[in-house]
């Protein structure tokens, strides 16, 4: 589950849940790990208390600039003695061609030297906001490994519906998936609302869903589960992180009384995403489902 997306959540007229009732509730509800910040300091002796208490894993976003500040960055990891992988976005929207694909060269050899896993997400507003760029980092870097969140492209290309040219760009990348961050986009809003029905993915497959970008969503994580399997090791692990982020990627409605509320429930829609992964991740194991694969 993602931290982030437990911002602002709590009971009705009752405020914000505390840090530790947030941890509870999503270990109660069947997560492995919480995907969140770096903590420092007493946070840091907090954070490992609870985790420990609770059973659960942990792993990090970083927001970095240059393989200098990654190479800082997963010292303080290795400190925190608790983090299972780093997920990268790497805030250079700008550089491109040559200093990009030498900077996330330089960022993977971090990576293994540290031996801390670090993957670079598919983000707006980062050196992967384009999606020709990123086709073309991972054609000169094969050691290149991502977390894959195609809600930025989708809604950045305004992908209302997906092209036969963009679907087979988008596949091109699932081979290099080691992390997905799960929200689906509409080529409009990235962060929509999708219906909660347990028989989703049925209805998906059967072509009833109110959604039509959530079959699209559904297939890429699934191609993506099945690519990690291709080259998984023993003891691996695939993270599946539930990432709806509160508002302004939240929609928002505002009522007569002037206030503001969310337009859904984001914790009832991260059980869904959290039912979904667990549902294909039978399918990629099963083996039995048809993908376009690039």
């Amino acid at each position: 589950m993602s931290w982030w997306g437990m911002t602002g959540l709590g009971d009705e007229g009752g405020g914000e849940w505390s840090m530790e009732e947030k941890i509870r509730r999503i270990a109660e509800a069947g997560y492995d790990g919480i995907h969140g910040m770096l903590p420092e300091g007493e946070e840091a002796e907090l954070w490992q208390s609870l985790l420990d208490r609770y059973g659960l894993s942990f792993s990090v976003t970083a927001h970095l600039r240059s393989a200098e500040e990654l190479s800082e960055f997963l010292h303080k990891a290795k400190s925190f003695g608790k983090v299972d992988f780093v997920n990268v976005q790497v805030l250079k929207p700008f550089l491109t061609g040559e200093p990009a694909v030498r900077m996330l060269s330089e960022m993977a050899k971090l990576s293994r030297t540290a031996a801390m896993p670090t993957y670079i997400e598919t983000h707006r507003g980062t050196i992967t906001q384009d999606l020709l760029r990123t086709v073309e980092y991972m054609r000169n870097l094969p050691e290149l490994e991502l977390t894959i969140d195609f809600s930025h492209y989708v809604v950045a290309g305004e992908m209302w519906s997906v092209s036969d040219e963009a679907e087979l760009l988008l596949q091109s990348l699932l081979p290099r998936t080691k992390s997905i961050h799960a929200r689906v986009s509409n080529g409009e809003q990235v962060q929509i609302d999708v219906p909660l029905d347990e028989n989703i993915v049925l209805k998906v497959a059967g072509g009833e869903t109110e959604e039509p970008m959530l079959s699209h969503f559904l297939n890429w994580w699934l191609c993506g589960m099945r690519n990690w399997r291709k080259s998984a090791q023993a003891g691996d692990m695939l993270p599946f992180v539930c990432e709806l982020g509160p508002p302004p990627y939240a929609i928002t409605l505002r009522g007569q009384d002037g206030t503001k509320r969310e337009a859904s429930d984001r914790w009832s829609q991260s059980l869904l995403f959290a039912r979904l992964a667990r549902s294909l991740w039978k399918q990629a194991n099963e083996d039995k489902i048809e993908l376009t694969q690039s």
